[in-house]
């Protein structure tokens, strides 16, 4: 195989274009005349990450019984307090470990999303196992909640050579896993629109790079709170004077303990002390703007 420096313009091209940004979807206004949308989401993966990495003892393990444990109850207490409705990714394992959990998301009007089966490196498992393992998430949920979950996040935010097909096959209207814009924008594939809404993410609105800690690794928590809770407000405040989405991805063993989910209340504070605040969920954030798809 060639080495990418010897590639020519078709090869690095086509690279480029299979999967890429399109018509930008930020709408003229949102519901109710808000001036901002706030899209929170919770990626439940609890003991899923280190099920997926083969560690089957009981340290890694509790660290993820943490967040349905304590993390869970102490998030749907906070967003019902500030009635923020929003997305719960949640792999089907976790879904299938903690029983109830994902019914309960449903139940207080929050949405419950695709986030792979045992949060697989899917691009690192053959196509016709991501294609399986995806829609047999989707079966799970749906038999655990009543609900087709209509979107999806893949595991640690990976796109493989299959993954938009299989989004498409799944007739998912929406994903949340790239990081082309900080507004929502159709997913453009080979040059070709496809109808599916790209609600972005970013590592900086991500609560992990900052919290998360590795014993024999280098990851180290390296930004108190309130470090992070001046990013998170910076960024909505942009969003906010843009007209944009501010969308939020956190995790429930990690967001979840009480220094943490102290400048999340905080941060909710700060974003309802405002007018114009729309709290949406993933999909609801979609069917707004995918409304332009259709012009």
């Amino acid at each position: 195989m060639s080495e990418p420096w010897q590639w020519d313009e078709q090869i690095w091209r086509g690279h480029v274009e299979r999967v890429r940004a399109g018509r930008p979807l930020r709408p003229d206004s949102w519901p109710g005349r808000a001036k901002v949308a706030v899209a929170l989401s919770f990626d439940s993966d609890h003991e899923t990450i280190p099920l997926r990495d083969g560690e089957i003892l009981p340290g890694k393990l509790s660290q993820g019984e943490y967040g349905a444990r304590v993390g869970v109850p102490r998030i749907l207490k906070l967003l019902d307090r500030f009635e923020a409705p929003s997305t719960f990714f949640m792999p089907a394992v976790s879904a299938l470990l903690h029983d109830g959990e994902a019914k309960s998301y449903v139940d207080a009007g929050h949405e419950i999303a695709l986030h792979g089966w045992i949060h697989e490196r899917n691009t690192q498992v053959p196509p016709g196992a991501e294609r399986d393992l995806a829609f047999r998430a989707a079966d799970t949920l749906e038999r655990l909640t009543g609900v087709r979950p209509v979107g999806i996040r893949t595991p640690s935010w990976d796109f493989s050579e299959h993954s938009l097909e299989i989004i498409r096959e799944l007739g998912l209207t929406y994903d949340s896993s790239l990081m082309a814009d900080d507004d929502c924008y159709e997913i453009v594939a080979d040059g070709e629109p496809t109808g599916i809404v790209e609600l972005p993410v970013e590592w900086i609105r991500d609560d992990m790079p900052y919290f998360m800690m590795e014993r024999f690794g280098a990851q180290r928590p390296y930004t108190p709170p309130r470090g992070v809770l001046s990013i998170w407000r910076d960024e909505f405040d942009l969003a906010l004077a843009e007209g944009g989405v501010f969308q939020l991805t956190l995790h429930p063993h990690v967001i979840g303990h009480r220094s943490r989910v102290a400048i999340l209340t905080e941060l909710l504070e700060h974003i309802v002390s405002h007018d114009g605040v729309w709290f949406a969920t993933h999909a609801q954030i979609a069917d707004h703007v995918g409304k332009d798809l259709s012009r």
